[in-house]
């Protein structure tokens, strides 16, 4: 079994002991912050005094995305995580923080030798009879090497953390953190509990570093797909992976967003896209397990011509409640049920029971009606997500972390999509699954949606 001493959890109490008495480190770091983010927030007021806020929010927005890259990897997750928060971000900044790239030079090997060494207990001789001298890929997390195993011969991926990273995003955090307790106390505009939303999303990059955790994901979700021809999710080799050590069956494949080089293996992108499609939705809603991070690095196309799942150091769960809601708020979305999609806020836990969702209808209304001037299957899914993001800002709308990684989940599929057929369209790719749950499901949720989709007032509705 996986060798699990030392992995990463996130703890504010623990941060705080660590760095509470590291006056100097902080310091350092906090004058590295402010000046980056003070001389933007000048440049924003700035804005504001002269009337151009609107005007240059794009500008500014690409400027918030190279000020996080500067700003290392706890800054470059931050952003990736605000590009998936539609009712915190105005659309101009969730479009430019989608690009921050997880991306760093890489570290040394001899220090990633020497990690595998130190967290396996074992000489590297002993583990592999070959490993290549330089990684063929470097995250702002990690390292990946491609090695052979000595007592089998088999080929396997060995992903290695970077050292010092644990430290650097810990005190990233705890700085951060305390912000956010100021936000809370004295920022009134601001209804949302901060210091939670960055408790979340702290665990949730912890969770990342942890890469026993990682392995047990991928494990749970191999067996989700056992039955699945066309899916391939590589296996664990527990003997040879710690908290900070991943070693993975290889997978020889091409990245999803290589169209070329797939179809010169005579397989079809559109065909392995789709196949990402249904996988996602059975993640999302039959599983409500699934992975959250599905860019083209890690989807690739295996010669076989099945679909290669990677990196399972961000997933997420969607609650058993929120997948029904999710059906029903399509089902409404088909109706043009306005009134009904404002109400379905209130099931996806998006507004407190206490909020009129009246003025929410008209935005609704205004959106949709001119979005579905054909027919919802015509309807581009990222024009859904920017409509709807617009509308999410403009009302105290709080959406839970794993809808907005739902978001992000299905606007990266069909990007893939549309990079191999402008003309594809992702609702329309997604109707015959939709379809059989309603159809099959015995569900009473989804019984009642089913007939509020074919009827309405006791009479057939024309469908489109």
């Amino acid at each position: 079994m996986a060798r699990a001493v030392n992995a990463s959890v996130y703890s504010p109490e623990l941060l705080a002991r660590n760095y509470g008495s590291r006056p100097v480190q902080l310091l350092r770091r906090t004058l590295q912050i402010l000046v980056a983010l003070g001389s933007f927030s000048l440049k924003l007021l700035i804005d504001q005094r002269n009337g151009v806020l609107d005007q240059n929010k794009r500008k500014r927005a690409a400027e918030l995305r190279r000020i996080f890259t500067r700003l290392g990897p706890t800054f470059v997750k931050l952003g990736q995580g605000l590009s998936t928060r539609p009712d915190i971000c105005p659309p101009e900044y969730l479009e430019e923080l989608s690009e921050l790239q997880d991306a760093l030079p890489t570290f040394p090997d001899a220090e990633a030798f020497s990690c595998i060494e130190r967290e396996l207990g074992l000489t590297l001789d002993s583990i592999f009879s070959s490993i290549s001298p330089s990684p063929i890929a470097a995250a702002s997390l990690g390292q990946v090497y491609k090695a052979q195993l000595k007592y089998s011969g088999q080929i396997v991926a060995v992903k290695v953390q970077r050292p010092g990273i644990e430290e650097a995003i810990g005190l990233d955090f705890y700085l951060i953190r305390g912000v956010g307790f100021l936000i809370n106390k004295y920022v009134d505009i601001i209804t949302t509990d901060v210091v939670a939303l960055i408790d979340e999303f702290a665990s949730r990059v912890y969770q990342e570093l942890n890469y026993v955790q990682e392995g047990q994901n991928a494990r749970r979700f191999k067996k989700l797909y056992a039955d699945k021809e066309d899916v391939l999710v590589p296996d664990i080799f527990w003997d040879y992976t710690s908290g900070k050590v991943l070693t993975m069956e290889w997978v020889e494949g091409v990245k999803l967003n290589e169209q070329v080089a797939i179809e010169s293996q005579g397989l079809k992108v559109l065909d392995l896209v789709n196949t990402g499609i249904q996988c996602s939705l059975r993640q999302l809603l039959e599983y409500g397990y699934f992975h959250a991070d599905p860019h083209p690095g890690n989807l690739l196309a295996t010669p076989e011509g099945k679909l290669a799942f990677l990196d399972f150091g961000m997933m997420s769960e969607t609650p058993e409640e929120a997948r029904f809601a999710i059906i029903g708020h399509v089902v409404h979305m088909v109706n043009r049920d306005y009134e009904a999609m404002a109400r379905d806020y209130y099931a996806l836990d998006f507004l407190s029971p206490d909020v009129d969702v009246t003025p929410i209808v008209p935005a609704l209304r205004n959106f949709f009606d001119d979005a579905l001037n054909s027919s919802v299957s015509e309807l581009n899914f990222k024009t859904i997500v920017d409509g709807l993001g617009a509308v999410l800002y403009q009302y105290p709308f709080n959406v839970p972390a794993y809808y907005a990684l739902i978001l992000r989940s299905l606007t990266v599929l069909e990007g893939l999509a549309l990079y191999a057929d402008p003309n594809f369209k992702v609702l329309a790719a997604s109707y015959p699954y939709f379809a059989k749950r309603l159809l099959t499901d015995p569900n009473p949720y989804l019984r009642d949606a089913l007939v509020e989709l074919l009827f309405k007032d006791g009479r057939f509705r024309h469908m489109e």
